[in-house]
Parts: C-alpha cells; structure tokens; sequence
C-alpha cells in the first residue's frame, strides 16, 4: 500500500501477558524473517522493568538500544528505529551518539524514536530521576535536535548542559536521521509539530480508530498552531494485533487487532484512511508463529 509502512515491534517479553524473556538469538531469527516477510522496519523498546499485573512479580528487558545496534548488524534492508528512547534515562549528548553509531553499523537506516521517558518502578529501582520528566525533555530536545540538524549544540539548562558539543564522528548521514517523537497530550503535539519528522502515538485502551482517529486530528491543528503544514510530518501509530486468536484479546495496547489476515489488513486500511502513514505493531504471542500469521496480511497490503 503506497504511502504506509508497517513496522514490527521486537520487545524482549513474549507478550503483556508472558514476560518470559525472549534470547538475543531468537530476536535476531525474527528480524531477519521480518524482513524476508516485507515489513517496512523494527522497533526496539527501551524499557527497564515491568510487571504482568501490578502486583505481581517483576520481569525485565533486554537494554533496547544495544538491541537494535545488535539487529543493524544482523540484517540488510529493513530500517531500524528505538520505540522510542527514553530521554529520562540516557544523556542527551549521548543519545545524538547512539543514533549516529546504530546509523552507521545500519549503512544508514536508523529512525531515532525519543519520547520523554517515564517514572515507573524501574526509574525507581535503577536510582532515575522521579520528578520533573517533562521538563527534563524538553531540555534534553534543545541539545538533541541541534545535535542531529546542524551537528553542534550549546546549551546550559537546570538539569542537561551541552558545551560547545560537536557531533563527531558526524555518521553516514550528517543532518539527515528521521527524529520520530512521541507525543500524547497538546505539549507533546506542539514538540512534535515544531521539531518531529514523524510524530508517533500509541494506543492504551483500543489498538483502533475509536482511540487514535481523534488524535490525529488534535496533532495536526498543533501544526497548524506552530505554523507547520501538518503533510510535512508523517503520522505513526503503535497498536497491537493478535493474529492467531481466536476471539478477543486483550493485548499490550487494550483490545488488540484480531481475524482473519484480511480483516487485519483492512483494520491497517483503515489508519491508513485516517491519515496515520505507519503503524508499529506488537504481535501478540512475539513468536515465529505469530509472525508468519502476518506474512498473509503484508502480501495482501503489498498488492494494492
């Protein structure tokens, strides 16, 4: 389908329901037959720590950059992106380091998702920062942007300084790595406006239009706002499907995308038709089987 990419989410939990950790191995035998399938990219999560239920017991991720530096190695063609980087945990001269370095293992196919983190238990446990997240970002934006659009960035803010920061070595593409930011709320829209080649949301309730067609509409009046033609930035949408279930589910992202390899791609036509030109997919159980499922559903998309 011209003018929509579907991109694989490779996290290192079997699913939102079985935090049982998938090895590097196996991840690395999924991107490549993602890949083989057609899909547009893989997207790393950069997580710490979760839980199944909130009460229950703790399961942990693989680090998510290191991860998707290992799959740029791996693989050939299909682009690469983190989903998306936390600014809380990492320091933003580093993070414009990091994009640089996994572009250049890539030959030039990295996508640098950031997002301002968030203060959850693993922020908690790890020793993070617990207040002013936003704030933080925002600051952490004033050194990463100038860092990946003009190479230098000089700023002293209260929590990030940058002194006279050069990016060296500059990587394949000097000025040119896509930055896709997350944004839900009108602060966050207004960010992405100004600064995001792509702007990405995520569903929490609906993994469909119900939840996420109104958004779009939100974003583009916050380009409007800042003067920015809201064509000039593409649309992303992380929503979960399950394509080997056999009624409903309940996934990483509320009620997943579930039927037939049609009905799932005409749930994909659909975002399509309101605007969104990708989706990052969570495939619910994160098996070779439930990759397969969707081989069907990205031949049926390719032939339109």
């Amino acid at each position: 389908m011209r003018g929509f990419e579907i991109g694989l989410v490779l996290g290192s939990w079997r699913s939102t329901t079985d935090g049982t950790t998938v090895s590097f191995a196996e991840l690395r035998a999924l991107a490549l037959r993602a890949e083989e399938i057609g899909f547009a990219a893989l997207w790393s999560p950069d997580e710490l720590l979760g839980r199944i239920v909130k009460s229950g017991p703790r399961y942990g991720f693989w680090d998510g950059v290191v991860v998707l530096a290992g799959l740029a190695a791996a693989t050939s063609r299909i682009k690469l992106g983190t989903w998306v980087m936390s600014a809380l945990q990492r320091n933003p001269g580093m993070i414009a380091k990091a994009a640089a370095t996994i572009d250049e293992i890539s030959s030039g196919r990295f996508i640098l998702g950031l997002g301002a983190g968030h203060a959850g238990s693993g922020a908690r446990a790890f020793g993070l920062p617990e207040e002013a997240i936003y704030d933080r970002f925002e600051e952490s934006l004033q050194i990463v942007v100038p860092l990946l659009r003009t190479g230098r960035a000089d700023f002293a803010g209260t929590f990030h300084v940058a002194r006279d920061l050069e990016q060296l070595p500059p990587g394949p593409r000097p000025r040119g790595i896509p930055l896709m930011l997350a944004a839900h709320g009108q602060k966050g829209y207004r960010h992405a406006a100004r600064h995001a080649d792509i702007w990405s949301c995520y569903a929490t309730e609906r993994s469909d239009l119900t939840e996420l067609g109104p958004r779009v509409t939100a974003f583009e009046a916050a380009c409007v706002e800042v003067d920015r033609d809201p064509a000039s930035v593409g649309r992303s949408a992380g929503i979960a499907v399950a394509p080997l279930a056999t009624g409903s589910y309940e996934g990483a992202f509320g009620s997943a995308i579930t039927g037939s390899a049609e009905e799932i791609a005409d749930a994909f036509r659909a975002f399509h038709a309101a605007g969104f030109s990708q989706v990052e997919i969570l495939v619910e159980p994160m098996t070779m089987a439930g990759l397969e499922a969707m081989a069907p559903v990205i031949e049926l998309l390719d032939s339109d």
